[in-house]
C-alpha cells in the first residue's frame, strides 16, 4: 500500500556533541541521513518525501541526498524549532489524503517489513506506531526513591515510523497547537483525542543515532547488514 513519508530533519543533536548536524555524520561511507532516505528511496510503496530542514542546511542535504542512485524527488519545508512544529510543517505541504508516517531522520536501520505492518495498520485502524519490548526491569522513583516496579510485560520502548490516517494526524496537530500543547511524538497528539494507537513490533536495530556510542553501534549494525 503507497504511504508518503514525513521526516523532521532541523533538530541540533546536542547531545551527540558533534558541533554540527549529527545527521551530516558519516556511518560508513555515508552520513546518517542518507542511509534513513534510503530505506524510503528504495521502497516501491513510498511515493513522497517531505523533510523539515532548517533553510541553511538545505543545500548540504540536497548534495548528500543526491547521491543516491535511485533518488525520488523530495519536498522541503522550513523546520521549526520544536520537533511539532516540524512535523505541522510537513502535514501542511502534503496534498494527499492517504496514509502518513513521521520518521525521525536519524533512525537510519528500519526495516522494510516494520514499514509495511505499519502502513497497513494504520489504514485499517487509523493509528499506529513502531516499539519494542522492554529488555530491562524498570521502576518508577521520585527524589531519588523507588516507589513501583513496574511490569516489564506491559512496557514498551516507542520508536519511529509512527503511522496515521492523514486527516487523522491534521486533526491532532491542529488540535494541540490551537491548545498550545507540545507532545514528545506524534502517537501523544492522537491520544489525547482519544483515538486508540496500535502497536506494531519493531526491530532493536531501528536504534536512533543520539550519541557517540550509538555511532559505533550503527557501524557494526551497517557492517552486518552488507
Amino acid at each position: 500500500m503507497k504511504y508518503t513519508v514525513m521526516i523532521p530533519a532541523a533538530g541540533s543533536g546536542k547531545r551527540m556533541g558533534a558541533g554540527q548536524n549529527k545527521l551530516f555524520l558519516k556511518i560508513g561511507e555515508h552520513p546518517i541521513l542518507y542511509h534513513t532516505v534510503s530505506v524510503f528511496q528504495e521502497d516501491p510503496n513510498c511515493e513522497e518525501v517531505i523533510m523539515a530542514v532548517k533553510p541553511e542546511e538545505q543545500a548540504a542535504i540536497q548534495k548528500i541526498l543526491g547521491q543516491h542512485a535511485h533518488a525520488k524527488s523530495i519536498t522541503f519545508v522550513e523546520g521549526g524549532g520544536e520537533r511539532q512544529n516540524s512535523v505541522a510543517a510537513c502535514i501542511a505541504a502534503y496534498q494527499g489524503n492517504g496514509v502518513v508516517l513521521v520518521h525521525d531522520a536519524a533512525r537510519p536501520f528500519l526495516k522494510s517489513s516494520v514499514i509495511t505492518e505499519l502502513v497497513n495498520t494504520a489504514n485499517e485502524k487509523g493509528a499506529a506506531i513502531a516499539a519494542v519490548k522492554a529488555k530491562d526491569t524498570i521502576k518508577y522513583a521520585e527524589n531519588g526513591a523507588v516507589k513501583e516496579t513496574l511490569d516489564r510485560e506491559k512496557l514498551w520502548l516507542v520508536q519511529t515510523p509512527q503511522a496515521f490516517r492523514y486527516q487523522l494526524l491534521k486533526e491532532a496537530s491542529d488540535s494541540a497547537i490551537r491548545d498550545g500543547f507540545l507532545g514528545t511524538d506524534e502517537s501523544m497528539l492522537v491520544e489525547r483525542m482519544g483515538h486508540e494507537v496500535q502497536v506494531v513490533e519493531s526491530s532493536y536495530d531501528n536504534v536512533k543515532m543520539t550519541t557517540q556510542e550509538d555511532l559505533a553501534i550503527g557501524e557494526i549494525l551497517l557492517a552486518r547488514r552488507k
